[in-house]
């Protein structure tokens, strides 16, 4: 988590900086992206909230993606990734949105993905999707390299005021 803090100061840096706001739905990394960007005092001027959206019910229960919503999707894309991105800032009225979903093992998901992969978007004024693999099978390290991977992105596309 220390790991994460200086990634999640320079974008705590930007949004409070532009007045702008964010909200996570976050799969994989099990709540660690939330946690970093909440560790930054201050953290009430840019974040309104997040999910973990680890199982189809949660996907229901807090972002209101149904069956028809994921016609012709899986989970573990960028496409799913960006729409539980662009889901989640929509529900929380935030400039921003970003969306994780993968695979930290020990062992593949469901889907054939292998183990430490995953898909992060961010949706707002632009949008981004990306795909890591890691090739690790350490569950704990997937999720912290999944975290800081999606912290980068968002300091990537977050602009600097």
């Amino acid at each position: 988590m220390k790991a994460l803090l200086p990634l999640a100061k320079t974008i705590a840096q930007r949004l409070i900086a532009r007045r702008e706001t964010i909200a996570v739905a976050e799969s994989s990394t099990g709540g660690l992206i939330a946690a970093a960007l909440l560790a930054v005092p201050g953290a009430s001027a840019y974040f309104l909230g997040g999910a973990v959206v680890y199982t189809v019910t949660a996907r229901r229960a807090l972002l209101g993606i149904g069956d028809a919503d994921m016609a012709g999707l899986r989970s573990a894309t960028e496409a799913y990734a960006l729409l539980i991105a662009r889901r989640v800032r929509e529900r929380h009225s935030a400039v921003w949105g970003l969306g994780e979903t993968g695979a930290t093992g020990p062992t593949a998901n469901r889907h054939g993905d292998p183990v430490g992969h995953t898909c992060i978007a961010v949706a707002g004024p632009e949008e981004r999707a990306i795909t890591l693999r890691t090739g690790s099978a350490d569950r704990l390290a997937n999720m912290d390299a999944f975290a800081k991977r999606a912290l980068e992105l968002l300091i990537d596309v977050i602009p600097n005021s």
